[in-house]
Parts: structure tokens; sequence; C-alpha cells
């Protein structure tokens, strides 16, 4: 058993693979964490379980390390819950009342501890949860709230747990920044005394920031060093408050965002937060990827299948849709050996600009005028599968749906809403606006044989008010909207298993562990730039695996940036994840289409490996002129590595890569240089191999197998 309680020292003892969580009950009921880290004897732990007090200013030091600390008494620290009772109290003191262990009897094994916390005086409780995922050394906590009284309270902030480090000479975060077309890019720094948070507040996960964090000492690196880490599923707005105590003890807690979002709890109700996994591992950052890798796959969805090679004809036509032009398009995919054919914006009644249409989901009858089953039997008369975008959240004014119903989006009484690309945002806390885009999406999917959705949204929210005049209607509007998302897509999911859903938000600005329990694939960015994706793919990859990642070939100058690069650096770019094309196939020649169709088909034959393998970063373009990146298959049977170059420096020769992952002893042929190699996996691993790049922007794949 992986958990633990040790009645006569009160103490919990929580032993995965390689780390022990130790916690346990002090003398005054608080629950408070000893240890997280290696593995340890839990019950020689137990001396650390006391209370510490410093002067009349720190009466209670040992609240900080509180595995659910509340607001009240003398806790000063980020509060993990915050509420109002009816009578105007504004403070808990929750003390410990017991534990239950529930345990899974089908795979995947795992085991859960609850603890039950419950105020001295008002008949509120609070059960943490924490999901042991051993294998993994992982641990998936939430809390439920329940609220056992018959008066409504009122909930000001409401966090899924809180993390408590070990005392350390130095605490480095990593973390992620961004903006729309450049999510995901890693940033660095030191803690000290105070709050560092990085949050959302635009009513879905965000491009500027990812709800994830890393700490370490300062020193770890890829393969080595001690590095705790944790990732928070909620698709709205989120906050993760990293804080160091002036005694030098740092806590992290994160939840859903308290920025404008009060809420009651009604008597006799619950609610449960979203999940925040946590981690710890002694061999450094990538350690800590392929942990978070194999908990997407194999805990939060299961991939149904790999991803299928995929066509969008969003660059070729932009809104300039029409049968006779996608089918041109259609036929030119299939020759280069595409998979999933994906007509994207400017489909439906209306749609010839982002000005106008949006929200009036029926085939347009001049770009169609046989409907879209004509189109789609064609797609499939080429072996491939059909896909559609839509953007279901958001209506423009210039449309049927807005003049209809013109209350149904977020609204404040005396205020001009904002338009956000020519776009308001519905009110998914309405019932019928959710029944509208459940009716519609079920409509679209049951009429038409449609196997992929890129389900986008563009725009934040703003106004988030209901439009009536009850100041109550407006609560947690924040809250429900993700909770609409949420129930639509779980729906979707039960009506239509065969479909696969794509979650993109302006690009990367939806992606997380929340929307990964519904969605099959995620959209990193709109920025195609096969140089800039190196980045944006390396700062996703620290969480996220490469087998929810669609990247896509498009043109060449790049329309962002004017970037001139080989179909070569393309196509290795984008095979680093799902392989999509996103170019213009009527401005390609025969010869470009052809080599297109190598790629693809070279892509197929390793995607096994890309998709499902471990991933290994080995190189960096933070720290030179090049990147490499290996892909290993579990077996490790077969590995593949793409190497970047970015600029040649003369007399400037590239360092020997060295592999990872490989068996010692075991003999890998290497194909993709200027002749087949054969070495002996430590020397690949530790000799490496000699890489010749040339000239600005060059590329390399390589494949190796064990013989």
């Amino acid at each position: 058993m992986s958990i633990t309680f040790h009645e006569d020292l009160q103490l919990f003892e929580i032993q995965m693979g390689s780390t022990s969580y130790i916690f346990g009950i002090n003398e005054k009921g608080i629950v408070q964490t000893l240890h997280w880290g290696e593995a340890v004897e839990g019950r020689e732990c137990a001396y650390l379980l006391k209370s510490r007090h410093h002067s009349s200013f720190d009466i209670e030091v040992e609240r900080a390390s509180e595995e659910y600390g509340c607001s009240g008494g003398a806790s000063y620290v980020e509060p993990c819950l915050k509420v109002r009772f009816y009578d105007g109290v504004r403070d808990l003191k929750m003390k410990y009342i017991g534990y239950k262990i529930k345990r899974e009897e089908q795979a995947p094994y795992t085991e859960t501890l609850v603890i039950t916390l419950k105020d001295v005086h008002y008949d509120i409780r609070v059960q943490m949860h924490y999901k042991v995922i051993e294998e993994l050394d992982l641990i998936e906590r939430f809390v439920e709230i329940l609220n056992l009284a018959k008066d409504e309270i009122v909930i000001e902030q409401m966090m899924s747990a809180a993390w408590s480090l070990p005392v350390l000479p130095d605490y480095r975060l990593t973390h992620v920044s961004g903006r729309w077309a450049g999510e995901f890019q890693l940033r660095e720094t030191q803690l000290s005394e105070g709050k560092k948070t990085i949050e959302s507040r635009r009513g879905f996960t965000g491009p500027h920031a990812n709800p994830w964090f890393a700490i370490d000492n300062g020193k770890a690196g890829e393969t080595s060093g001690r590095v705790w880490f944790g990732a928070l599923g909620w698709s709205g707005n989120w906050k993760i408050v990293l804080e160091k105590t002036n005694f030098n003890h740092v806590r992290v807690v994160g939840g859903i965002n308290d920025y404008d979002n009060w809420f009651t709890l009604p008597g006799e109700e619950s609610i449960i937060s979203p999940s925040f996994i946590g981690g710890f591992t002694s061999f450094g950052f990538g350690d800590m990827s392929r942990k978070l890798h194999n908990y997407l796959r194999e805990h939060i969805l299961p991939p149904r299948a790999h991803r299928r090679v995929l066509y969008n004809s969003w660059e070729a036509t932009y809104f300039d849709v029409n049968a006779a032009g996608q089918k041109e398009l259609a036929r030119s995919a299939a020759k280069m050996g595409v998979e999933l054919f994906v007509v994207d914006d400017g489909w439906f009644d209306g749609r010839n600009s982002d000005k106008a249409g949006l929200g009036d989901w029926y085939v347009n009858p001049q770009k169609f005028p046989n409907g879209l089953q004509e189109l789609i039997d064609e797609v499939s008369s080429l072996g491939m599968d059909f896909g559609i975008w839509v953007e279901p959240e958001a209506v423009n004014p210039d449309s049927e749906l807005y003049r209809k119903h013109p209350d149904w989006i977020y609204q404040f009484p005396t205020r001009e809403g904002t338009q956000l690309r020519n776009e308001f945002m519905l009110n998914l806390g309405k019932p019928e606006v959710k029944q509208f885009i459940l009716d519609f999406m079920t409509e679209l999917l049951s009429n038409y044989k449609i196997s992929f959705i890129k389900w986008d949204i563009n725009r934040t929210i703003t106004e988030p008010g209901t439009g009536h005049d009850s100041q109550n209607s407006h609560q947690a509007i924040w809250i429900r909207h993700v909770q609409g998302i949420y129930e639509i897509w779980a729906e979707l999911r039960v009506r239509f298993p065969h479909v696969e859903f794509e979650s993109c938000a302006g690009g990367g600005s939806r992606i997380d562990f929340g929307i990964l329990r519904y969605a099959d694939q995620v959209w990193p960015s709109d920025n195609t730039d096969a140089f800039d994706r190196l980045s944006i793919q390396e700062g996703f990859s620290y969480v996220y695996s490469p087998h929810v990642m669609m990247c896509w070939v498009t043109e060449s100058p790049h329309s962002f940036n004017g970037r001139e690069l080989s179909l070569a650096f393309r196509f290795h770019s984008a095979m680093m994840g799902g392989l999509g094309i996103g170019a213009n196939l009527n401005h390609w020649s025969k010869e470009e289409v052809a080599e297109a169709a190598t790629y693809i088909q070279l892509y197929k034959e390793i995607r096994p490996v890309v998709l499902a393998g471990d991933l290994y970063r080995l190189h960096s373009l933070r720290d030179s002129n090049f990147a490499a990146v290996q892909y290993l298959s579990k077996d490790g049977s077969a590995a593949v590595v793409f190497i970047f170059l970015h600029a040649q420096q003369l007399g400037a020769d590239l360092p020997r890569v060295c592999l990872q992952g490989l068996i010692p002893d075991a003999d890998y042929q290497v194909d993709g240089l200027e002749e087949t190699l054969h070495y002996k996996g430590k020397n690949l691993m530790h000799v490496g191999l000699n890489i010749k790049l040339t000239g600005d922007f060059d590329s390399k794949l390589l494949r190796l197998k064990r013989v």
C-alpha cells in the first residue's frame, strides 16, 4: 500500500516509487507538511510535527506549512480558503476530524486519501483528496467544500492545494510566459521574500502564462538535480501563488482565481475544486516532463489513436471557402498522403469575413450550393476523413443569432459591450445558451460524417455581467463558463465517441490538464513559422506530451515574419508532434508536392515513436545556436532525433550530440547521416555523434534502430 496512517504518531505517510510525502496532525489539530522529496521513513519524521512560536508578530510559524491553510486566526500567508458566514464572521478555525482511504480495483491502479477538516463552530467541512499515482511519483490533489448548515456562505477564495517545499539554500522558479503567437516562452526567476503570482484573469487559461510551476535550488538541469513541480487543471481564471516567508519557507498554492469571483455556496450543498497535480524528481527537468507526459497519456485522457496527418485549409483560402476550391485542395492533399481534411472558418452562412455570420451555424448555400455532403463525399472518396472548424462561444453582432437573442452575451446594463475581433462572448451560464450550442453541434455531427472538430475561441471575456439588475445573478460567472464548456464537451464525447476534438483559443490560450480531460489534441500557437515554433514547442514540452501537440507546415516566406525556410526544415519542425499541413497547395510545384509526400510517409513510420515514446531535450536554442530533441520508444528499440541549426558561424563546429535513455550494451543502427553507422548505446550516450549542418536554418532527422 502506498498510503499509511500511523495513529500513535498522528502521521500520514505516502510512499511512491522513489518519493515520500509525509504530513501529520500537530497538538493544535493543524495538518502540517513534514517532508516532500526523496523516499524516507515516515515514522522517523514525527519529531518535526510541532508548532513553532517566534514572537507576538509570528505566533504560529507552522501555519505557513499547513496542508490546506485557511484565512483566520494568526495566519497571514496566502489562504487556500476564505469564507464569509451568514452572520458576517470572516474567520475559519479548521481542525482535523478524520480520514479514509479509497483504492481503485481497476487499472490504472491508484489509491486516494481523503482528510476531513471541520470548523470549530460552523458546520463547514473541507475534504482534502490525495490521489496517489505511485509509479510516476505524482499526487493529484483537490478539495471538496461542504456547507452542511442551512444558511448559505460566501466563498471569497478557494484553492485546490498547498505544496510546501523543504528548506533550500536558494529557490529558482521555472515557468512560461508569452503572448499571442509567442506562447510558452520559458522563464526563470529567483524567489525572494514575498509572493510571485502567475495567473489568468481573461476567462480562459491564456497565452500570457500557463498554470504550472517548477522549483529547484538553482542548479538542476535536464538530466540531474532535485525539482519540485505542479500543474493545475483549470481552463478559466486561475492563480498560482509562490510565497517565500521570512523564515525561508516556500509554499505554493493554486486554484481558481479569486479575482472578481466571490460566490455563494447554499446550505446543504458542496463544490469541488480543480485538480492540482504535484511531483518531485531527483533527475532534473527532463524526468519531470516525462512523468507529466505519462500522466497525461495514462491518467487524463488516454489516446484513442495516433494523430492523423491533417490538412487545414485556413491559410490557403481564409474566408474564401467554396466547394470547388476545397475539393481541389483535397485532391492535392490526398496525393501527399494526408489522412484528415479540415475545412476552417468561412463555411457557414454570412461568413465572408470575421465581421459577420458567427453564430449562424448552417451551411452557406452560396459557397456550397449542393450542401456540405458533396465535399465530404469527395474527401471520403480520396481516402481521407473529414473535419471542420467551429467557434461556438462567440457571436458577431451582424448575425441572425445576435439579432434574435441580444441578451445572450455577457453584458452590464449600463455599458456598451466591447467587441474583440468583431465578436461578443456568449454567456454559457444561461441554460438556453448552453443548450443552443449542444443542439447545433449535435445536429452538425449527426447530419454529416465528421470525425474531427477544431473548437476555437478568439477573444477574452469582457463585461462579465448578465444584463439583469439582480446583483446575485453575476456570481461565479467565470466559473460557470468553464463548467459549461466541460459539460458540453463531455456530452458530445458521449454522443459522438468517434469524433476527435482539438482545443484552440487563438492559438495556445486554452491548454491545461482541465481541458485535456476532453480534448484529444491542442493547438499551441497561431505562429506556424517553423523556427519560432521550436521555442514554443520546447516550452510546451516541459509539461504537455507531444501526442497532443499539433504542428503545421506552412508557407515560405512566412506571412508573420517573411522568413524563408526549406521544406525539410519546416517538415522536421512539424514532425515533432502531430503533423499537419496548412499551406496553400495550389502554390506548390509538383516537385514540392512529391517531396512533401516523402516526408509524410517518413512521419507515418516514425509516428509511434514520436507520439508514444519518451522525449529527451538534448540541446536548447536558449543555450546555443542549435537544438536537438530525441524521442525513444518505450521498449528502447527505436529512437528519432531532430536537430536544428539556427545560424552557421565560421570555424564553430557543433558539439557532438549525446543521446539519452538507450540500453548501454545494445547495438544501434543510425540512419540519416552521410552513411549508415553502428554504435553501442553507451557510445551514443557518452561519446555522441558528429553532426554536420551548414548555412542558416539547416536541419536533420536521425533514426536509430536496435539491432
